[in-house]
């Protein structure tokens, strides 16, 4: 009996394991055929800046947006820590560093993800069904020059640029709490930012916001691609892209502040 159960859990965990390593692998070798068609044929650069404008420009607003009540948010919680012990006047350097190493990378990532990483994947994932990119492929298209490529170079460019925004609304947000809110002094909320934060820090935002942005194309474009089962099977994969890419991005973003804190 005892036996039956060992063998039962050793098929289990070799049977997730097999299929885990079949997936990166997956994902690895589709990576590899994007570079592979990046650098082999010519890039189709009027599909990039439209991309850019899709992943990027519609997707400004709401990245603001969160970046501003981010902020704000971050500004009162820390107020409410700092007052016990009064360091107010260190809230600014704090909201700072939150919004341009964390919190602004990380919350562009993942509301970029859930609006355009989702439209990317429905997008490719309904070429896929309807036999598109069959049709391409018969009039001997790269596919992944033309479908691939300009999106994940557009995520990895244009991301960082709503990172960006993101950081710099999120302090104004913060600013304005402080300030208008909570009446603390100006001077001490962006002396505190001058004084200590470097230039080393925004670097290290726009590292990960580039990370980030290939990740949630990556993701999309590979779960688009591979598609299958009809309208049901473009909703699965939806889902699955949102899912998987927030979830990669969350775990990447503590190998990465692990990484760019020993650079």
């Amino acid at each position: 009996m005892r036996v039956g159960i060992i063998e039962r859990l050793v098929n289990t965990v070799g049977r997730h394991t097999l299929y885990l390593c079949a997936l990166v692998g997956n994902f690895a070798i589709f990576l590899f055929k994007a570079v592979r068609s990046l650098v082999t044929s010519r890039p189709k650069f009027e599909k990039f800046f439209f991309q850019s404008n899709r992943i990027g420009v519609e997707s400004a607003l709401i990245v603001m947006l969160t970046g501003t009540f981010t902020g704000m948010v971050f500004a009162l919680q820390s107020y409410i820590g700092f007052q016990r012990v009064g360091g107010e006047q260190f809230i600014g350097v704090v909201v700072a560093m939150g919004m341009i190493r964390e919190l602004g990378p990380v919350m562009t990532g993942l509301m970029v993800t859930g609006r355009a990483g989702s439209a990317i994947t429905a997008e490719i994932g309904t070429m896929r069904i309807t036999e598109q990119i069959d049709a391409l492929v018969t009039l001997r298209i790269d596919t992944f020059q033309y479908l691939v490529v300009p999106r994940i170079l557009a995520g990895i460019a244009i991301v960082p640029c709503l990172a960006i925004f993101s950081m710099i609304c999120g302090i104004a947000g913060g600013y304005v709490v402080c300030v208008y809110v909570l009446g603390l002094s100006p001077e001490d909320y962006v002396n505190s930012i001058k004084n200590f934060v470097e230039l080393a820090d925004v670097q290290s935002g726009l590292i990960k916001s580039c990370v980030f942005g290939l990740i949630l194309t990556w993701v999309g474009t590979y779960k688009g691609y591979h598609t299958h089962g009809g309208a049901r099977g473009v909703g699965k994969a939806t889902t699955q892209s949102v899912v998987f890419s927030s979830i990669t991005i969350l775990i990447t973003n503590y190998f990465l502040t692990k990484l760019l804190e020993q650079m």
